[in-house]
């Protein structure tokens, strides 16, 4: 079996050093960043492609980790396009999308003759060189079952959720629940920095009590020290909000704390700081810091 990769970023890159660790035979490689692709294709033997017709062309399999709904109908329908002489193949699709973009990308490759299964991931770049992803996914059980033996060589845990969209669904929902632990934790710890409280020692009784999430494990420590170098940014923490925000409006529910959470995000976008880890929404909560004094990061 022959695995292409299409987005070879933080997550795309390690996914196909991991497998290639285990010994699957990882093809070819695309990705908009060309020094990026270049570097990784020679590092793992794997061919930088040109164009993404390329990339199907020499996979049976082929993975897509892109950013968003608009990079991902770019790669399924633009003129260059992975669709071409797709008949057969099957692509599983990783990113974080909307639930109705995955239903598109379905009906395309079915239109093409090929496959897909979406494998929404709920870890992070060391679990995606480690293999030990959190992935839920969903399409048809077939396409499930073919793609199993990759899959668990990229996971800890594994569950196939249901039909097309419902994983995408599910990974809303926890990003949203991410988001909004995060920061109702940098508010804790900023309010706590400024009435003079020991913030070691608030982390550590957050973590016996109510208080205790698995963001605090994650990211409380990073949220005090001001380490917010990037595992899972600001942007694509503002963007997972916004889709579980559409969700919840298509069904006509309203989510105030996913609301603010979101606007929290964006504004640390319109700072600048939308590339730093989604812990660095405590360069907003910290009065002694970015948005209150002007000591930036």
């Amino acid at each position: 079996m022959n695995i292409g990769f299409v987005g070879v970023g933080r997550m795309g890159a390690n996914m196909a050093r991991r497998l290639k660790d285990r010994g699957f035979h990882v093809t070819t490689l695309y990705d908009a960043n060309r020094a990026g692709v270049t570097a990784l294709a020679q590092e793992i033997g794997a061919t930088a492609c040109p164009t993404l017709g390329d990339v199907t062309a020499g996979a049976d399999v082929v993975f897509t980790v892109v950013s968003d709904d608009a990079a991902t109908r770019q790669i399924f329908s633009d003129a260059d396009n992975l669709l071409v002489n797709a008949r057969g193949k099957l692509f599983i699709n990783c990113a974080t999308i909307s639930p109705a973009v995955h239903e598109e990308v379905e009906q395309l490759a079915q239109k093409a003759g090929a496959e897909t299964l979406e494998a929404c991931m709920a870890s992070s770049i060391t679990q995606a060189r480690e293999g030990s992803l959190y992935l839920m996914c969903g399409g048809r059980e077939e396409n499930f079952r073919r793609a199993e033996p990759l899959l668990k060589e990229l996971s800890a845990s594994l569950r196939y959720v249901g039909k097309t969209g419902e994983a995408a669904k599910v990974k809303a929902l926890v990003n949203m629940v991410m988001n909004i632990n995060t920061a109702g934790l940098a508010e804790g710890l900023g309010l706590g920095d400024a009435l003079g409280l020991d913030l070691t020692m608030l982390r550590e009784i957050f973590a016996q009590t109510g208080a205790a999430s698995r963001v605090l494990q994650t990211d409380g420590e990073d949220m005090q020290n001001r380490d917010h170098a990037c595992f899972f940014s600001a942007a694509h923490a503002a963007k997972d909000s916004g889709i579980a925000l559409n969700l919840a409006e298509e069904v006509g529910l309203d989510l105030p704390l996913a609301s603010a959470t979101k606007e929290q995000y964006e504004h640390m976008i319109g700072e600048g700081l939308g590339e730093l880890d989604k812990s660095g929404i405590a360069e907003l909560t910290f009065k002694s810091r970015h948005k209150h004094s002007g000591d930036r990061v």
